[in-house]
């Protein structure tokens, strides 16, 4: 039978605070993700040539507004750039 500081140990603490740390740690984790999907697809895009440079132009300012963006929220929510990463284990980190 396990004694009474056994069974307190084995129980789950929720703490509001860092759960709520852990629900923006993730969702800024995809939203970044995304961002560099969005980034990687944008310079294959200005690599094939087929986008005026107006729309070069507009599509680097908007991803630069995005990275300002995302720096904003990480200071917000007290991220670096690391805390975004998840390893993955023999997959290697989510995100380059």
């Amino acid at each position: 039978m396990q004694s009474e500081s056994q069974t307190n140990n084995s129980r789950i603490n929720i703490d509001p605070e860092k759960s709520e740390q852990g629900l923006a740690q993730l969702v800024m984790t995809v939203i970044e993700l995304l961002r560099q999907i969005v980034e990687r697809h944008a310079i294959r895009r200005v690599e094939g040539g087929n986008l005026t440079d107006e729309q070069i132009e507009d599509l680097g300012v908007a991803l630069m507004n995005l990275e300002e963006k995302m720096e904003e929220l990480k200071n917000i929510f007290g991220l670096e750039a690391e805390d975004l990463n998840i390893d993955l284990g023999p997959l290697g980190n989510l995100l380059r």
